[in-house]
Order: C-alpha cells, then sequence, then structure tokens
C-alpha cells in the first residue's frame, strides 16, 4: 500500500512541473448553465510563456461557411483558407489583431494568412455576408476552450498570482472579454457571463 501511495506521487511529480498547480476555470450563463466553447486564457504575474506554432492551421470554407468556426491558434501560426465550395470566397478581417484581404479564390485554391499578433480575429466572406468565424491568437501555452461541462482544466499552472481572461464570441462584454485576478496556489475559478444569442445562420451548437 505504502509503495503504490508513493508510486503515484512520483507519477504526480513527474506529470507536473515543480511549482505547478493545477487550476481549473469554470463558465456559466446568466442561467447557471455551462458555457462551451469559451476561450480560457490563464496570464502568470511573472509573465505568461509563448507557445511555438507546432502542425497544420487550417481554417476552410465548405458549404458557405467557415469550419471550423472557432479555432485556437500560437502567435506565429501561418493559418491556411483553402476552397471546397463550387463558388469563389473573399475572405477578410477588420480585426486590429490581423488586418488582412484574401481577395477572389475558385475551388480547390488556398490562401495562407500569418498571424502574428495576439488577440481574436474575425472572419468574413466579402461575398457571402452570413459567413463568419472566429480565430483567438494567443500568446500563452495556458490556452484552452470549455467543455460542454463549461470547464477548462490547467493541471500544470505556476504556482503564482495572475489574471484568467475569458472570451466567447457572444459574450455581452467590451471586446467579449471578462477577467479576474487570481491568487497563489488557487485552484479554481469561475466566471457567470452574458450572453447574445447567435446570429439566425448560425447554429446553437457549433
Amino acid at each position: 500500500m505504502v509503495r503504490g501511495l508513493l508510486a503515484f506521487a512520483a507519477g504526480l511529480a513527474l506529470a507536473a512541473p515543480l511549482g505547478a498547480t493545477a487550476l481549473t476555470v469554470r463558465v456559466v450563463d446568466s442561467n447557471g448553465r455551462p458555457v462551451r466553447d469559451a476561450v480560457v486564457t490563464l496570464y502568470p504575474a511573472e509573465g505568461a510563456r509563448t507557445p511555438r506554432p507546432t502542425g497544420h492551421y487550417v481554417v476552410s470554407q465548405q458549404n458557405l461557411q467557415f469550419h471550423p468556426f472557432l479555432s485556437i491558434v500560437p502567435v506565429g501560426a501561418d493559418v491556411s483558407f483553402p476552397n471546397f465550395d463550387n463558388t469563389k470566397h473573399h475572405v477578410y478581417s477588420f480585426s486590429a489583431a490581423k488586418r488582412f484581404e484574401l481577395k477572389l479564390f475558385a475551388k480547390d485554391q488556398s490562401r495562407t494568412v500569418h498571424f502574428d499578433k495576439a488577440g481574436v480575429v474575425a472572419l468574413g466572406c466579402n461575398i457571402h455576408d452570413q459567413m463568419s468565424a472566429f480565430i483567438v491568437v494567443t500568446d500563452s501555452i495556458w490556452t484552452a476552450r470549455t467543455n460542454a461541462q463549461g470547464l477548462a482544466a490547467f493541471s500544470d499552472a505556476p504556482n503564482a498570482r495572475g489574471r484568467v481572461v475569458v472570451w466567447h464570441p457572444y459574450l455581452r462584454a467590451p471586446g467579449g472579454t471578462m477577467e479576474q485576478a487570481i491568487s497563489a496556489g488557487q485552484r479554481s475559478a469561475s466566471f457567470s457571463v452574458r450572453l447574445r444569442p447567435p446570429p439566425p445562420q448560425m447554429p446553437m451548437d457549433y
């Protein structure tokens, strides 16, 4: 039994860096219902660790919609925008984090954009007004989206004070964000947010 407890403790020590703690963030709406797909970012007071781009980041156009509706990418990521529709698209953003324009491109063509600044990038199509999507460009490795239970968990959060920022595309707040301070060793935080209803063309379970 003692050996088993020692082995379990050793496993925990290997799983999380020294000085780390587990932090769980819960996001609910004004009725107490879990909010799915809120983006939660932890910024320790001593400074966040910037993630490195890995893998291939894609936002496609298909059936006159962007897929996925919400993407999280690190600063420095290159995102490709392939068109799988039989019509042309004209993808653009006027966002402060990245202003760009991908002029008309047809089926099976693709364009790539480099995202070099943290922030939220709202996407649109200059031809199809119903098309919208968001890319959250993050400068912290402690970034996650909430699950169906409204939870985002960080198993290796620094054992230090800092702040937690929550963003959601329909959150009724300036910039769609809320934040709160956390103390060293804090293991949980919760947000109660007010949401606007999604536009009529957007499914509720995006």
